[in-house]
């Protein structure tokens, strides 16, 4: 996280130089703004497509620090390993037959990163929040949150808010739209201690028919100390019809209808963040 800091302590201008362009998600700047009036979340952000390597696009990477592109690069690989993994040991856990059919949909395909800076801010969280409540339209999100003890990650439960604590060397995995289940445990991997919580993203919701639960979340901000972050998210490919996969639907049983991923992205970032309501919008009538 040193060369996430060194880029967020750098002026504005030079900050400026990574901005993001009227086409583009990538690059230094805020997402989701559909409005002049609308109120922002209370953060810097950059967003990057860091793999495959083909698929980076330069004009919105930091040079300074010198280091930022090789650590990024590093880490990406790294934990797209570990999340490559995940996603078999999760097909696994709910007995499906093919266990690697989830990692086949992400294998080798768009990764995103977005590293975050949340400035102190004394307002309460009913009027500032660093990141407004949304789940994850990806199939798998690992967080690395900064280890200075500033906690500021929330899940919703039954209409209540839980803080989740920023454990020194650990990842957060989040279940996205994509996928869903409802679960909570912590596991050690390559001496590495990683919370599983709630949410891999919306992705895997959906072709998981359910068995595997986005979950709801946002990020508040502290009074008086800064906190930083680092989001890694996995996608299908983008021509993908996203929908339940036969393994996970139970006596034909489609709990979510299918969709082109491409037109779910779009609907996903043409709005403002508003919790589950564009995953809610798949869902058939049982």
């Amino acid at each position: 996280m040193n060369d996430v800091a060194g880029f967020f302590g750098q002026p504005l201008d030079a900050k400026k130089e990574c901005a993001q362009q009227a086409d583009s998600l990538e690059g230094y700047g805020q997402a989701f703004v559909v409005s002049e009036d609308q109120k922002l979340d209370w953060a810097d952000m950059l967003f990057l497509i860091v793999q495959p390597r083909e698929a980076r696009d330069t004009r919105f990477w930091p040079t300074r620090p010198a280091s930022f592109g090789d650590s990024v690069d590093s880490y990406s690989l790294e934990a797209s390993r570990l999340a490559y993994r995940l996603l078999e040991l999760m097909a696994r856990g709910v007995g499906a037959a093919d266990p690697a059919s989830l990692r086949r949909v992400f294998e080798g395909q768009t990764q995103g990163m977005r590293v975050n800076y949340y400035p102190p801010c004394r307002r309460a969280a009913d009027r500032v929040l660093g990141l407004s409540p949304h789940t994850d339209a990806s199939g798998l999100t690992l967080l690395l949150q900064a280890s200075n003890g500033v906690q500021g990650l929330q899940v919703r439960k039954d209409g209540r808010w839980f803080a989740v604590d920023a454990i020194d060397g650990a990842l957060v995995v989040n279940v996205g739209d994509f996928l869903e289940v409802r679960t909570c445990c912590q596991f050690c991997v390559d001496s590495m201690w990683l919370m599983y919580i709630d949410r891999l993203v919306s992705v895997l919701q959906i072709l998981s028919n359910g068995k595997f639960t986005s979950v709801e979340h946002r990020a508040v901000v502290h009074p008086t100390r800064e906190r930083m972050s680092a989001a890694l998210f996995l996608y299908p490919r983008q021509n993908m019809r996203v929908g339940p996969l036969p393994e996970f639907v139970n006596g034909g049983n489609e709990r979510y209808g299918s969709t082109d991923y491409e037109e779910f992205m779009k609907h996903y970032f043409a709005t403002k963040l508003d919790g589950r309501k564009h995953l809610d919008r798949l869902k058939l009538e049982q």
